[in-house]
């Protein structure tokens, strides 16, 4: 008895999971906790010789970098600058990020630099959007593309040789403050808006926590009431991203690209009750003139007559019917059996939209 009860109770456990359950943390994120972008100007040397070269700002950037170290150049003296490049430097600055720890760097080519294998960036301040320096860069380049020429003008690049990558090339110099600990309510962001998402992720932090300190403000946010402390709301927030919530079905969306004719159908479109007919319709017109000779001693005169053919093929396909509530697969499985190429689905499901036998967002790429 006791052993049958327990399988019962097993049964409507499985039977309550949601299907499809997904965790809160992979539907969207907390506001305050996200990246910030870094960008800097910086000086890749060390080229061989597919630098800028005469550039004006590479030299003016390299008299910067000469001046950290007692030296200044002439005035009016070009220094031709064919080892070394202006470039961009960028990163992304993440969440929590401490002073010390190590960030990776993309590093691009501003100027006239035809490669950047083998060049070395000299440390550059990384900024933020308040124009504050948060990490400083500075390594060896790993490019992955290559790039040569000849003296007769011809080159072959592979990928891209003027942009690189230093792993672990920045140096975090500040920390960036989210609030996440001293704002009145903690706030959660979907990814996507949907409203009976949003409803469904504050009534899972309700269950967990047993009382109603989650509120769906809109079809993105989620306001959640929290003690204040970072100890205390890194501990809820971790709970919270892993509650496992059924989000809403996606809205019925019909995906079209006139220019490579690729038609993308969600699982949520149904078509409604029907008749599709789709055929082609081809007409051939060959010219083949022909020239005619005129009889001997009859003093005629060469002459061109037209000759024309006209052909019809009419290919014939079968009307398909549509029934109520038609799924995906269905939709699939009729056009293919029309034989509709992909340009041809487009004007079959642009004609079911405007019928009003399809009920579903149409979007045109």
């Amino acid at each position: 008895m006791n052993r049958l009860f327990r399988l019962l109770l097993a049964a409507l456990a499985l039977a309550a999971t949601p299907a499809q359950a997904e965790r809160v943390k992979d539907l969207g994120g907390f506001q305050g906790v996200r990246p910030n972008q870094l960008t800097g100007y910086g000086i890749v040397v060390g080229l061989a010789g597919t630098g800028d070269d005469s550039i004006q700002y590479a030299t003016e950037g390299m008299k910067g970098v000469v001046s950290r170290f007692g030296l200044t150049l002439p005035q009016g003296v070009n220094p031709a600058l064919k080892n070394a490049a202006a470039v961009l430097v960028t990163a992304d600055l993440p969440a929590f990020s401490k002073p010390g720890q190590r960030l990776d760097v993309t590093v691009s080519a501003l100027g006239k630099a035809k490669s950047l294998r083998g060049g070395t960036l000299i440390m550059t301040p990384l900024r933020g959007a308040d124009n504050e320096i948060y990490a400083m860069a500075q390594g060896n380049l790993a490019v992955g593309g290559l790039g040569v020429s000849g003296a007769d003008g011809s080159q072959v690049s592979v990928n891209i040789p003027s942009a690189g990558r230093i792993p672990g090339g920045a140096t975090v110099e500040r920390a960036v403050a989210t609030g996440f600990d001293t704002a009145p309510t903690l706030t959660f962001n979907l990814a996507e808006a949907d409203l009976t998402t949003a409803l469904r992720v504050a009534d899972g932090i309700n269950r967990a926590f047993g009382d109603r300190r989650a509120r769906a403000m809109d079809a993105v946010s989620v306001a959640i009431d929290a003690e204040p402390g970072a100890e205390q709301r890194i501990l809820m927030m971790g709970m919270i991203e892993n509650i496992e919530i059924s989000p809403a079905e996606a809205p019925a969306k019909v995906i079209v690209n006139a220019r490579t004719g690729t038609v993308v159908i969600n699982g949520a479109v149904r078509i409604h009750p029907a008749a599709v007919a789709h055929g082609k319709l081809t007409v051939s017109v060959n010219e083949s003139p022909r020239i005619i000779q005129p009889a001997p001693f009859s003093r005629g005169e060469t002459a061109m007559e037209p000759s024309s053919s006209i052909s019809i093929d009419e290919q014939k396909k079968p009307m398909v019917n549509f029934k109520g509530g038609a799924s995906l697969a269905d939709i699939v499985k009729a056009v293919n059996a029309i034989g509709a190429s992909p340009a041809d689905m487009v004007a079959i499901l642009e004609a079911l939209k405007q019928a009003g036998a399809m009920k579903a967002e149409l979007v045109v790429l």
